[in-house]
């Protein structure tokens, strides 16, 4: 039987995102109720501009008093899609206080006080639910919470940000340099006018961050993530990559340590092999392989952004905690009961494609190799070409750390064999 007494909807934001949320909400006003087993109504729309035509929005719901709506005794759940750390978390925080419940597609607060926003919905016997935030219309948020809360989950890898995959993926088909790569990727709308929140890996780090807390139960913010972006991959890296059979991706990586008693998380560019599934990522798509104990190896793949797949993620918590207001229930809160320490990336081991402009004379191999002999990085291949006079050198290792690996590299730098580093890649 459906209840007849609508649940009231705030939405603060009114962008590309919001706006998406707001039409999906009035033309599926009747299959939303349907699922719920409630009807829905669009409260508020808090907005910046409310001279914005806003077609399919009623003007008498729009506000420019944010924190009025989110703090209004009638609302049942809030969804925020403002974004960035204020007012986004004051907001927030009203809205659990006045006892909503809140749908946020906010990943950067997440990952930075992902804590806080938990313990006020705890406090208030309301769900924080925010699928939206990690891979747009990708199903990973409530697969990790709900279903895989059983197992054991000891690896998360993935494409996490769809501007960067579109970049490297242009650089590795068509020849483009990275600067006409990221200018078509505007174009295209992939990126933003500032890019720089993708291309320097802060958005892929925020997903890490909020991966990471949720796969191994303990609390990991976006300053605990290593990062380094794509600025600095250059055509020789691409060529590289391509020798090897492999494709350069930025990578998000968290893994649990092997005797469990730590974990990592990482964003950095990195070589994975075509055959890899994740190697076949093209465009802007986004791709996450979660490695569990019991599961094994389960792949999430699709549009990771964009108003149309954003929207979809938000609309599908907004029936789940619609549904548990109709039901009395409440989805699962905050779980970090382990407590897990996050390790610096100097005790990462990996392996690494090095590729050294050096002297073509006899003897500059044999001291290459006693440089990586000394500080303890084993060699897997080496590969060395010369004519007159110049030559590359490309080595790759085996597993060796990252503190190991740089000291490696400054040696030889030092070298008055080795006149420069062509190329230095993680490879996964």
């Amino acid at each position: 039987m459906m209840r007849t007494r609508p649940l009231k909807v705030a939405l603060l934001g009114c962008g590309t995102v919001g706006s998406e949320v707001a039409r999906i909400m009035t033309t599926q006003r009747d299959d939303l109720a349907q699922r719920i087993g409630a009807p829905v109504e669009l409260a508020g729309v808090a907005v910046r501009r409310p001279g914005r035509p806003r077609p399919g929005i009623a003007p008498e719901l729009l506000t420019t008093d944010a924190e009025e709506l989110a703090a209004r005794p009638d609302i049942d759940v809030v969804i925020e899609v403002i974004g960035g750390i204020e007012p986004s978390r004051t907001l927030i925080l009203k809205a659990f206080e006045a006892g909503a419940s809140v749908v946020t597609a906010n990943k950067a607060l997440l990952a930075a006080d992902g804590a806080t926003l938990h313990a006020a919905a705890a406090k208030a016997g309301a769900d924080l639910y925010y699928e939206a935030a990690v891979a747009g219309a990708i199903p990973l948020i409530r697969p990790m919470r709900e279903s895989l809360a059983g197992d054991k989950v000891n690896r998360v890898l993935g494409i996490m940000n769809g501007t960067t995959n579109f970049i490297l993926d242009r650089m590795d088909s068509t020849g483009a340099g990275f600067q006409e790569a990221l200018d078509e990727a505007t174009a295209l709308g992939y990126a933003e006018a500032d890019p720089t929140a993708d291309i320097e890996g802060f958005d892929a780090a925020a997903k890490a961050a909020i991966l990471a807390g949720i796969a191994f139960h303990t609390r990991v913010t976006a300053d605990e993530v290593y990062r380094e972006g794509i600025t600095e991959v250059s055509a020789a890296d691409i060529a590289g990559a391509k020798k090897m059979g492999c494709v350069v991706k930025l990578l998000a990586i968290c893994e649990r340590s092997a005797d469990g008693e730590s974990v990592t998380a990482r964003v950095h560019p990195a070589m994975i092999p075509r055959s890899h599934p994740l190697g076949g990522v093209r465009e802007a798509y986004n791709a996450v392989f979660v490695e569990a104990d019991a599961a094994g190896r389960l792949m999430f793949y699709g549009p990771g952004a964009g108003g149309a797949p954003t929207a979809s993620a938000v609309l599908g918590d907004l029936v789940a905690v619609c549904r548990n207001l109709v039901n009395g229930g409440r989805g699962p809160g905050e779980s970090a009961y382990t407590e897990l320490p996050v390790s610096p990336m100097g005790s990462v081991t990996t392996r690494y494609y090095v590729s050294l402009d050096v002297e073509d004379r006899a003897g500059v191999l044999a001291q290459v190799a006693t440089v990586f002999a000394e500080h303890g990085v084993s060699v897997d291949t080496v590969n060395q070409r010369g004519h007159d006079g110049e030559a590359s050198l490309v080595v790759v290792t085996h597993r060796a750390t990252d503190a190991a690996l740089s000291a490696t590299v400054e040696a030889l730098r030092r070298l008055t064999s080795v006149r420069g580093v062509a190329s230095l890649m993680r490879v996964e």
